[in-house]
């Protein structure tokens, strides 16, 4: 974004309205008009008109979360309009609001409700909601409701309502929100399982389960309050660590030995440029295979030769009993532009099988790059026995189907 000093807010807002559509999101002209009339720079009085319209920066207006990250933040402007457009709002809808940070989404979101609509935020932090309240009070969007508490009981008093939109990052998903959720409704969660997380646009079906149609990389703030998240490290060597769910069980001792002895690498014939996602393999094997989670490696691992994600804190790994394997690259031939190839690199008995396993998900993958996998989420009180056909994860409250 190129920007002056004596730049206006209005120009800097619609750069970055212009960036945010160029990316493919701001799908109707109703969403790209509330984008250009809320001033964002009023819900970050402390940041810079610079920083308050970059298309890719996150604002933090409270310190102290989990792990060191920030407690609530104000996120890119691109996740916002892309989880808008996922949530489809309409004139007249009732809309709850899980995670009020600056306040800004409520005030887009109470821009497409209109004057028949009504917008509930909650948070569980009273500072945070006294300046989302502040900010929407300055602005003139006084009609949002406000709410200090536990979003995952959501405001059962405002209930039912026709979209729910969560942002923050939970594991689970809590029963408050199917249940305050009409029938047809729907609700937009960035949902963490299996190391990663995607803000899944459910339907709510008739028969009380939730159906995906739309599924994005994003990245939240892990949810905190009395949902409970269901991830966990295992400690392969001081430098690297699985990430997993409660459903899943691993040898650590066995993976521990895996790792201290030499990988064998496959390649998978399929490259990317520089930049590129392929993110989308991630989501694949989540839907295919039983053992995928995340291997988080820090730089020394790399250097010292223990191990080398493509992505060192952050790549998709498939664990099976005694052996695992994760994505990798090395450098290809570009044709004078910067490509790698992508593929495996396995450890433990079996890791060769598990390397040329998941490069046979690339290659899968490279067929058909925008496949997304049908995602339900079904309560308890469905039994297992009535799910359709799938991968089951079992979380506190829900099972998902990948199929």
């Amino acid at each position: 974004m190129t920007t002056t000093a004596q730049t206006s807010p209005e120009e800097l807002r619609a750069q970055m309205v212009a960036a945010v559509r160029d990316e493919g999101h701001v799908r109707t002209e109703r969403l790209q008009q509330a984008l250009n009339t809320v001033p964002r720079h009023a819900f970050v009085p402390d940041a810079s008109l610079e920083e308050a319209y970059h298309p890719h920066r996150a604002i933090t207006i409270k310190d102290g979360g989990p792990n060191g990250q920030p407690a609530s933040c104000s996120t890119w402007p691109t996740v916002i309009a892309m989880m808008l457009d996922q949530l489809d709002v309409q004139p007249g809808e009732h809309v709850l609001e899980i995670g009020a940070g600056t306040g800004y989404n409520a005030a887009l979101l109470t821009e497409l409700v209109g004057a028949e609509g009504s917008v509930t935020t909650i948070d569980i932090h009273p500072d945070v909601t006294d300046h989302a309240q502040r900010c929407l009070n300055n602005t003139g969007y006084t009609q949002v409701r406000v709410i200090t508490g536990d979003g995952a009981r959501g405001v059962p008093e405002h209930a039912p309502y026709d979209k729910i939109i969560v942002t923050v990052g939970p594991w689970d998903i809590p029963p408050a929100w199917i249940d305050q959720l009409k029938s047809d409704g729907r609700l937009v969660v960035p949902l963490h399982w299996r190391g990663q997380a995607r803000s899944i646009s459910f339907t709510h079906a008739r028969n009380g389960t939730l159906v995906s149609e739309d599924c994005q990389l994003c990245g939240f703030i892990p949810m905190i309050g009395i949902v409970p998240s269901g991830e966990r490290a295992v400690e392969l060597h001081s430098e690297v660590a699985l990430h997993l769910d409660r459903d899943q069980d691993v040898a650590a001792e066995a993976l521990h030995e895996a790792l201290m002895k030499p990988a064998t690498k496959e390649w998978s014939g399929v490259t990317v440029r520089s930049g590129e996602s392929f993110d989308g393999i991630w989501l694949r094997l989540t839907a295919t295979e039983p053992g995928t989670c995340r291997i988080a490696a820090t730089p020394q691992a790399k250097a010292d030769g223990v191990c080398s994600p493509v992505l060192p804190y952050r790549s998709p790994a498939v664990v099976d009993n005694d052996s695992f394997a994760y994505l990798t690259a090395r450098q290809a031939d570009g044709d004078g532009e910067q490509r790698f190839e992508l593929g495996a690199a396995g450890h433990g008995p079996t890791g060769s099988e598990l390397a040329e396993r998941l490069c046979q998900h690339i290659r899968d993958w490279n067929r058909d790059r925008t496949a997304q996998p049908r995602i339900l989420a079904a309560p308890y009180a469905f039994l297992e026995n009535d799910l359709p056909d799938g991968l089951i994860i079992t979380k506190h409250h829900v099972r998902l189907v990948l199929a």
